[in-house]
């Protein structure tokens, strides 16, 4: 039986902070070929990725990992008691950088597709996409294995990503879905002047700060039937204008913006740029905007897939799962275009945080729900 915990202690020590591979994917590839899986390293734009299979192109169903084995900075080295890439296994718990996020959950899943295909061969094939960029750009990493795959005629019927999804306890919730999100850069451009003769001027503070304030105060949507209300936050005003007697000429500022179902970007870029051209005819201050998508909002509704896993978490950890779109994005964004997606995995309380941790025996739960998952898909 392939040994998660070991894995996942090996994994933590390949030093893969984004986007160095550190030798992870290559740790990865020397577990899986002798398994029987056929592997095929797809780097683009200098970041490392992985694509592994077993079973034959195209040939009845697949089913698909994806996760990813880069790793956040370490941050200060003195707020760690451990070393940060030690993999140290003390009190119960395995301790180092990518502990929660998500190198358990990349062992997990390998682990479980390793002893699946040797003790019951499916009809059908076992993918696993592991990128080495997804704590940054995310351009090259699991779209690069998408694109990829698209040439190559490769194809997944469903994907299950690894990420830690439980707020406490092991089997606590699944993502079905995820928020969309945008940031929208804003720059006001007046005229400058002295703040004593402000009628000669044109303030781009004022117009930013009204402008800001209408975003903030506007309500996106109350929520639908998958999704909480949409947000928007503000998170810069900026002048870089240190003396108080001048009226500046620029001002930037910035909003980032999660969206559920009821939107998407181009909408709500369409929205902001009205917003901003209303404030710039009231004030006669230009206001440029730069948006930037992360991604749309995606859902995967209840039904078959969600129900069998869901059904084997509760099997395992004796707990029914919450269906949730909360949090952040994933990569699930980008894979939600290919086939439906959702995301289980660890508890994920410690990610990016000084002396990362997870419970060891929470990693080999997680090997029995992937196992059974395969088991159940296959059946």
């Amino acid at each position: 039986m392939t040994d998660p915990v070991d894995l996942t202690a090996r994994l933590i020590r390949c030093p893969s902070v984004t986007p160095l591979e550190g030798g992870a994917l290559q740790l990865l590839e020397e577990v899986l070929r002798p398994a029987g899986f056929e592997c095929h390293r797809v780097d683009r734009g200098g970041v490392p990725n992985l694509f592994a299979r077993w079973g034959r192109k195209g040939h009845g169903r697949t089913f698909g990992f994806n996760g990813h084995t880069d790793v956040v900075p370490v941050g200060d080295p003195d707020a760690w008691t451990v070393d940060p890439f030690g993999g140290e296994i003390r009190a119960g718990f395995l301790w180092g950088r990518g502990a929660a996020d998500m190198k358990s959950g990349v062992a997990a899943f390998a682990a479980a597709a390793i002893d699946f295909v040797a003790d019951t061969p499916p009809d059908g094939a076992v993918i696993l996409a592991i990128t080495g960029d997804e704590e940054g750009q995310a351009i090259n990493g699991t779209r690069a294995i998408l694109d990829w795959m698209a040439e190559e005629g490769e194809h997944m019927s469903v994907c299950l990503v690894g990420e830690p999804t439980c707020p406490e306890r092991l089997g606590e919730m699944i993502k079905i879905g995820r928020r969309g999100s945008m940031t929208a850069r804003l720059t006001a451009r007046g005229v400058q002047g002295h703040t004593a003769y402000p009628h000669r001027a044109k303030n781009p503070v004022t117009a930013m700060a009204r402008l800001i304030d209408r975003l903030a105060a506007h309500e996106l949507d109350k929520g639908s039937a998958h999704f909480d209300p949409s947000t928007l936050a503000p998170t810069t005003i900026d002048t870089g204008n240190a003396a108080t007697n001048v009226i500046p000429a620029t001002c930037s500022g910035a909003v980032n913006i999660r969206f559920n179902d009821l939107h998407d970007s181009a909408a709500l870029t369409r929205w902001l740029r009205a917003e901003a051209d209303r404030v710039a005819a009231e004030t006669g201050v230009s206001i440029e905007m730069e948006v930037h998508v992360s991604g749309e909002s995606f859902l995967t509704p209840p039904g078959p897939f969600v129900d069998l896993v869901s059904k084997a978490v509760a099997a395992e950890t004796g707990i029914t799962p919450r269906l949730s779109t909360s949090g952040g994005t994933s990569d699930a964004r980008f894979i939600k275009d290919h086939c439906p997606v959702l995301e289980f995995g660890l508890v994920g309380q410690t990610m990016h945080q000084a002396d990362e941790h997870v419970a060891v025996e929470d990693i080999r739960g997680l090997k029995r729900i992937y196992a059974r998952i395969l088991r159940d898909w296959f059946a």
